[in-house]
């Protein structure tokens, strides 16, 4: 019986462990949730439908404004129209060829065509991006409003905070230094790896073993060689006194 009830107790907890993972899990992701400053990336945004009668008829997905990206090409989703919104900065950012940029994307609101293409109940949709460059931050995150069919927004924008999981995460995309902008550890900024320094002595050393190879190689040879005629002269002298 304590047998019986120890596993009914680990029962419960698994079902209760399941039914607190499976709604934090279905929100609004950006897939892959990793890029590279300075880079470009391509992404989907993947909106999955909690609703059990209703279905989502649109996605607002807003770019961050203190780590502002300059361009978007937005992938062709079947059923769907795509609206990109721009704004045009205080001060212009200066362009990785050295042009100035003055506007940059605010915001991408897709919308569904019609009923069919509407993501039903238990349906998942990806909405493929490629944007950047990418801002030299640690991460960015991008708000985002679903909408469903019967009018209900729900806004996919809190932060994760310190030990905390927010109900409604925005999406989230790390991102890590480009090659050779980290400090190599050794005070420089991007400098490339030294070549490990070669002690003169050992190169000598190789050498001379190099060379002493090769000489002994010679004088081997040449000692064969001599002993080759000398083989051929006392041959000839023997054939002569059999003859004699």
């Amino acid at each position: 019986m304590r047998t019986s009830a120890r596993l009914a107790t680990v029962a419960v907890a698994a079902v209760a462990v399941l039914a607190i993972a499976v709604p934090a899990s279905a929100h609004v992701t950006v897939n892959p949730n990793e890029g590279v400053q300075g880079e470009r990336a391509r992404v989907d945004f993947r909106v999955p439908n909690e609703s059990d009668t209703e279905s989502t008829v649109g996605v607002e997905v807003h770019f961050p404004e203190e780590a502002p990206i300059a361009s978007v090409s937005v992938g062709k989703v079947p059923g769907w129209t795509a609206e990109v919104t721009y704004r045009t900065l205080d001060t212009p950012l200066e362009g990785g060829h050295g042009e100035q940029i003055t506007e940059v994307v605010e915001s991408i609101n897709w919308t569904a065509d019609n009923d069919d293409a509407a993501i039903g109940p238990g349906e998942f949709l990806e909405f493929p991006v490629s944007l950047g460059p990418l801002p030299e931050v640690e991460e960015i995150a991008f708000p985002t409003l679903q909408t469903y069919s019967d009018g209900e927004v729900v806004r996919w924008i809190e932060l994760p905070g310190e030990g905390t999981e927010p109900q409604n995460p925005a999406p989230v995309m790390s991102l890590a230094a480009a090659d050779g902008a980290a400090d190599d550890g050794n005070g420089s900024a991007g400098g490339e790896a030294e070549e490990p320094a070669t002690d003169p002595g050992s190169e000598q050393a190789a050498e001379d073993d190099s060379d002493s190879g090769s000489s002994t190689g010679i004088w081997l040879g040449l000692a064969g060689l001599v002993a080759g005629l000398a083989g051929l002269v006392l041959g000839g002298l023997a054939f002569q006194r059999s003859r004699g």
